[in-house]
Order: structure tokens, then C-alpha cells, then sequence
């Protein structure tokens, strides 16, 4: 805030020199399989826009406020993917919060879950009862109804997009792809999922004795033989 009043001349200079605490993230909560399983199942059968809202959350790893802005010119079926390009936020539609756009695929389940909520009460994919557009705090009711009918905690729709990272890490997804397909702005971001990448660093330490670096240790042995006999 300080720094900003010194690039709008509200300041001179600034009074004083802050230090940023260094803090420790703490571990991210997410949904097993099985669970997440589970809550897709219950969402279903809760309500239909809750079943999408799950599905969007955790196999697309859109965020809250990205599902309340989404429009149906936003989805490809043809191409089977969905443009996120913008962010609901109090009401007020903006950019997304990495400020630039991305494409995920559809999975097929989310696909379907789609074309079943085809409506025509406007450009929003999704709705009230009464035709208002969505609010984040709706969108965390019907997430939250989902999780109590399945017997799971809840932490808000964010814990299906830590699921999606999660179980994209998992499943021996790259950090690059995972990075793109969730919009972090920062790789350092899409790291705190990379631990539960299945034998990752066994499989890094194996390139070391892979056929190409037992070839090349061969090749040093037996240069350094060759200069060893010609001294």
C-alpha cells in the first residue's frame, strides 16, 4: 500500500522498511478418489447445477467465481473443451485472476453433465431457481450440501480445485501441464502438489543409471585409460 502511494505522488518516499515474514504453506487438503467419487454421486443427486458445479470444480479446476461467470459460448462441444476467461467477484465480472485465458478438455462425464443443463435463460451456464445468475456463496451451498450428503468434510469449492491438482499430480501429469491447466500464475504454485507424483524422484535418481549415462561413464573410463597409457 505504501509503495503505491509512492507511485501516486501521495507520499515521497516511504517512511519506513518493511521485511516480509517468511511463512511455511501448510499441507493442501484435497479428495481421494474414492471420495471425490462419492461427492460426484452425491451432487447428482442433490441438484443437477450442483453436479455440474463438482465436475467443473474437480475435473476442470475451474475456481468459484470462474463457474459464476462462465457462458455457453465459453464451451466448445465440437473441440470438447471450455475457454476460462473470466472471474465473477462480488458481482462484478472481470479477467480471471491470472489475467489470462486458458482451455481445458471436458472430461466426458462433465461433458454430458453440460449438455443435460443446456437452458435457455441466458448466455450463463448456470442459474437460481428464480433466474438470477449464481453468487459465489451459492455456489459454495450447493458444494457444501453435495459434501454433508456424502459424508465428507468441506473446505468450499477450492478443495475440488486442489483435487484436480492433486489428483492430476498423481497421476504422473507434468508440472507445465498441471500449471497450465489450473492458470497458476507461478509454477512455485503448481509445486505444492508435485510430492504426490507418483516415484518421481526414484524415477529422476534412475536417469542416472540409465543406458545413456553408463555409455558416457564407459566412454570417460575409457578415455582416461587411453591418457593414462600415453603419459
Amino acid at each position: 500500500m505504501l509503495n503505491q502511494a509512492v507511485e501516486w505522488d501521495v507520499i515521497e518516499r516511504l517512511p519506513c522498511s518493511i521485511k516480509v515474514l517468511k511463512v511455511s504453506k501448510g499441507s493442501t487438503r484435497f479428495y481421494d478418489f474414492e471420495e471425490f467419487d462419492r461427492l460426484v454421486t452425491a451432487a447428482r443427486t442433490s441438484d443437477p447445477r450442483a453436479y455440474v458445479l463438482v465436475l467443473l470444480a474437480g475435473e476442470a479446476g475451474l475456481r468459484s467465481g470462474e463457474m459464476v461467470a462462465l457462458e455457453w459460448s465459453d464451451i466448445d462441444f465440437g473441440k470438447g473443451q471450455v475457454c476460462v476467461q473470466r472471474s465473477a467477484w462480488k458481482g462484478q465480472v472481470a479477467a480471471t485472476k491470472g489475467g489470462r485465458l486458458r482451455y481445458v478438455r471436458l472430461t466426458a462425464r462433465l461433458a454430458a453433465a453440460l449438455r443435460e443443463q443446456r437452458h435457455l435463460r441466458g448466455p450463463g451456464v448456470l442459474y437460481q431457481e428464480d433466474g438470477s445468475p449464481l453468487t459465489e456463496g451459492v455456489v459454495q451451498g450447493f458444494v457444501r450440501r453435495a459434501a454433508q450428503l456424502a459424508g465428507l468434510s468441506n473446505n468450499g469449492p477450492h478443495m475440488l480445485r486442489h483435487t484436480f491438482c492433486s489428483h492430476l499430480a498423481m497421476l504422473g501429469a507434468p508440472a507445465r501441464a498441471i500449471q497450465e491447466l489450473a492458470g497458476h500464475a507461478d509454477l512455485t504454485t503448481t509445486q505444492r502438489y508435485m510430492h504426490l507424483s507418483p516415484g518421481a524422484t526414484d524415477s529422476a535418481i534412475r536417469l542416472l543409471e540409465s543406458p545413456q549415462m553408463l555409455a558416457r561413464r564407459g566412454n570417460m573410463l575409457a578415455t582416461g585409460m587411453t591418457e593414462a597409457a600415453k603419459s
